[in-house]
């Protein structure tokens, strides 16, 4: 009988949640409603050193804009908590014991001063990559070296020490890994991990093996940066006895820079102008600023979908998928084994997408919130057509107001370069009558009869109405580019529009 897939997030919160984090977030939240499944979330804090105050709550909030929270976590416990591993410290131990008493662990009582001699003594005799492994314990204070009456008074008397897992000399370690295949490393390559650390919190290795153990963790999805330590886990797993309730592992490719040349990090973000976290981060130490795609205008659907296609394909040209569409499609042998290069245009390119696809009563939404922010009211009837005026303009919601605030706040400065270049004396003449004519037009003001009054006013004048439309558009927005200028004029109304072109025809002045 096949178990119930159940995957896990476990971030650290050491500082705010990383967009590779939320990738490997979003991965695990696809995989498990694929297969029907549940997706955890387990707090990792074992190094309280490292613990920033706001950081849990962070991740809870980015997890919860996205829409994939998971179905147990601290703050939604299941029936395996706690879910912070700070909360589960008791349990280790006895487990870094088990393995002591099984021969695959042990005390180590080295100073900091006698490990560092170690490293030097290794360095000297040019070993590569110095480190405490099967060869380097036999000259080292440890459980392995001592007399058992020495090790006993050590540990009666409070003698500070840690506990190592003990690396087989000659053993091949193999893991099929869901996106490399097969993996196979040597065991004389790896070194002789610290499980317990001396102020009686695990590390990572052994933690996260208990956890994913005791939580009934199926599938282990996360960042290639833990490739190097899986043939440890999968010891650990041999040494506990619980080979046949091991995991899969699935170890995702990194996100690169957008030039593909390395990790891509938050100092990247900083120089390219694009974030690299979820949502805005004030650090509590210095008080820096770092921004978030949802406080820059990204649409958590849009946001999602880029995410999704950074490092995972569908096998087809589309592109635009919804959450649900995502988890129908996503299959974890289509994501890619080499690292995926960063691109914040595609971010973009998809908010654009998600934006434009939005029904209009949405949109309103967006644009009459940023004009309250300046205490202006826009009727509704007005709103709606000023979305469909600009809605293909705009990459974020807050430019649904930029891009039309000149709609309904008439303008009192003018593009200088514009008005040098066009307003001349040809323009004064076509406005000067067009005003003329707006103030006698008692019809429907729509698009095409505003062109039509406009170029019948030109003609008559006998000047050819492309040579002063730029002006045209000056006068009435400010601005020597938009949107249509026809549905500016029908938005605004021939009187509002014949007022505009009176002041700017006593504002401007013709350079000769």
């Amino acid at each position: 009988m096949s178990r119930e897939v159940r995957v896990r997030f476990a971030p650290s919160p050491t500082g705010p949640l990383h967009i590779g984090g939320v990738r490997t977030a979003l991965y695990n939240y696809l995989f498990a409603k694929k297969m029907g499944g549940k997706f955890l979330l387990r707090i990792e804090d074992t190094d309280q050193g490292r613990f920033v105050p706001g950081a849990e709550d962070y991740i809870k909030e980015s997890l919860e804009w996205l829409g994939i929270a998971p179905e147990e976590s601290p703050w939604k416990p299941g029936d395996v908590g706690p879910y912070r591993q700070s909360e589960r410290k008791e349990m280790y131990k006895q487990y870094a014991l088990d393995l002591i008493e099984k021969g695959h662990a042990y005390y180590a009582f080295d100073t900091a001063e006698e490990l560092e001699a170690m490293r030097e003594r290794l360095t000297a005799a040019r070993v590569v990559q110095p480190q405490y492994n099967g060869i380097t314990r036999t000259q080292m204070k440890n459980s392995l070296t001592l007399p058992a009456e020495e090790v006993k008074a050590r540990l009666e008397s409070g003698d500070p020490y840690v506990i190592r897992v003990k690396i087989p000399l000659k053993e091949d370690v193999r893991l099929n890994d869901m996106i490399r295949g097969w993996v196979m490393v040597h065991s004389s390559t790896l070194d002789d991990k610290v499980l317990m650390k001396s102020d009686g919190m695990p590390t990572y290795h052994l933690a996260n093996i208990v956890d994913d153990h005791l939580m009934g963790i199926t599938h282990v999805i996360r960042g290639e940066e833990w490739l190097p330590s899986a043939p440890l886990h999968v010891l650990l797993y041999k040494f506990f006895g619980w080979e046949d309730t091991m995991p899969q592992f699935a170890h995702l490719p990194l996100l690169l820079k957008p030039d593909g040349n390395g990790k891509l990090s938050k100092r990247d973000g900083d120089k390219l102008g694009f974030p690299v976290f979820p949502l805005n981060w004030t650090d509590p130490f210095s008080g820096e600023k770092s921004p978030g795609f949802r406080e820059q205008g990204y649409l958590p659907d849009a946001f999602l979908n880029f995410l999704a296609f950074l490092g995972w394909n569908p096998g087809d040209d589309r592109e635009i998928f919804s959450l649900e569409e995502l988890v129908e499609a996503f299959s974890v042998e289509r994501i890619g084994k080499s690292g995926t290069k960063f691109d914040i245009a595609k971010a973009k390119w998809f908010n654009e997408q998600y934006l434009r696809s939005k029904p209009n009563s949405e949109l309103v939404e967006f644009l009459t919130a940023s004009a309250q922010m300046e205490d202006i009211e826009i009727p509704l009837e007005k709103a709606f057509a000023i979305i469909s005026l600009v809605k293909d303009r705009v990459t974020f919601p807050d430019e649904l107001w930029k891009e039309s605030r000149f709609v309904m706040v008439a303008p009192t400065e003018f593009d200088q370069e514009v008005a040098t270049k066009k307003w001349n004396v040809d323009a004064v003449k076509v406005l000067s009558s067009y005003s003329v004519a707006l103030d006698g037009f008692t019809g429907n003001f729509d698009a095409v009869t505003a062109k039509s009054l406009l170029e019948s006013t030109a003609e008559a004048e006998g000047i050819k109405l492309g040579k002063v439309m730029q002006a045209v558009r000056l006068a009435v927005t400010g601005m020597g580019g938009g949107p249509d200028l026809m549905e500016v004029f029908a938005i605004l109304g021939s009187v509002e529009v014949a007022k505009r072109i009176r002041f700017a025809l006593d504002t401007l002045t013709v350079v000769a």
